[in-house]
């Protein structure tokens, strides 16, 4: 248990040996990892007497507002967890550590331990909002290490450090076992893709599964997110929701209303029906309809060179215009019929061979350019 005195943060650690040296690791309290905590901040000097371009004096990253920002929403979740250690460098003038009691002391005052790993996690605890309970960090302690030491393992740590696959999270979110916008996402990805009477057959990248892969030309990541644009302002926040009141079955969000409501058209839909038939109906109906509109651009892209319609940049537009397409018919919360959405698609002009890449750009560019194209030929009015 962690003991407080007037000078010192004393807690109890292991020593750990390794190749580098000894390290010695321990938990202590968010507030007071703050206190004597500190990122010296990688700086670049350019003299004419370098001989080197760059002259590290630091090794830390300038620290990342909107990340900071990310993280102090997630702390105050239900389930905020930060399992990692975070990585001190502290001086033997400021920490002492008693092999026999296994107690490590580290003067409380102001900036004493450098961090190696895991400034954005103590910055972000710095919105920890939860009166009365603990956040604990885990932290491995080295003392007296040198400049090149810490170097190295700032080094290590972050060439090693492999981004999680965004539709690797989407796929998680099939073990929740409450409800969230995560999980209902995740679950009409999967039954569109499987069935085959659905316009987006074999079309998902869902992971885990071995299916022709020429024909899977939408990740799942991206299906997701287009999908959530019109369910939710903030997911996490959503997520968070139901697993507090996982024991209350009637505990609903509230719904969502004005202009709030054909923003986020999908969300009372969402709300009421917990089996996410109704939401996948309207997209099967949608995306029928481009189907039926542009058959051989949608399902293959044989005698179509460079054809996107049926990759990313196509998609993202026609979830851009489904929105238009949707609200169109005045009936939030109604499932529209794929004739009514076959109506809007045969007003526009677009040919199966101009959905290639020389007039949509990969990107946000071309995803643009064919959103447009579609609203402007469909006749439709932007509501807003």
């Amino acid at each position: 248990m962690e003991i407080i005195t007037e000078q010192y943060i004393e807690f109890e650690c292991l020593e750990v040996k390794q190749p580098i040296g000894l390290m010695y690791i321990g938990a202590i309290n968010f507030d007071d990892l703050e206190v004597i905590s500190f990122a010296d901040v990688r700086r670049m000097e350019i003299g004419k007497d370098n001989r080197e371009l760059e002259d590290y004096i630091g090794i830390q990253r300038k620290l990342d507002e909107k990340r900071e920002k990310v993280i102090g929403k997630y702390v105050n979740l239900i389930d905020a967890t930060f399992p990692n250690s975070i990585i001190l460098a502290v001086s033997s003038e400021n920490a002492k550590y008693n092999s026999e009691t296994k107690i490590m002391s580290v003067r409380h005052k102001d900036d004493v331990a450098k961090v190696l790993d895991g400034q954005h996690r103590i910055a972000g605890l710095r919105s920890f909002t939860k009166p009365g309970k603990e956040f604990q960090c885990i932290v491995t302690i080295y003392i007296d290490m040198e400049l090149e030491d810490q170097a190295i393992v700032f080094a290590t740590i972050n060439k090693e450090q492999k981004n999680v696959s965004n539709s690797l999270v989407a796929d998680l979110f099939a073990f929740a076992e409450s409800r969230s916008p995560q999980k209902t996402g995740h679950n009409i990805a999967r039954a569109l893709t499987k069935k085959e009477t659905s316009p987006f057959y074999k079309k998902i990248k869902i992971l885990g599964t071995a299916v022709d892969k020429e024909n899977e030309t939408i990740t799942q990541d991206t299906f997701v997110k287009s999908l959530l644009s019109y369910i939710s302002k903030d997911p996490q926040l959503d997520r968070d929701f139901y697993k507090r009141n996982k024991e209350d079955k009637k505990a609903k969000l509230p719904y969502v209303q004005g202009n709030d409501l054909k923003k986020y058209f999908l969300r009372n839909i969402f709300i009421d029906d917990d089996t996410d038939v109704k939401i996948a109906q309207i997209l099967w109906n949608y995306f029928y309809a481009v189907q039926e509109k542009w058959p051989n651009a949608w399902n293959t892209n044989v005698n179509l060179p460079n054809n996107i319609l049926n990759k990313s940049t196509g998609f993202i537009a026609l979830m851009r215009f489904f929105k238009d397409a949707y609200l169109s018919f005045g009936r939030i919360g109604e499932v529209i019929s794929k004739e009514e959405f076959i109506a809007i698609f045969a007003k526009i002009t677009l040919k199966e061979e101009e959905f290639n890449r020389e007039k949509y750009l990969p990107g946000s560019s071309g995803q643009g350019t064919l959103y447009k194209d579609l609203l402007n030929q469909s006749g439709l009015v932007v509501i807003s």
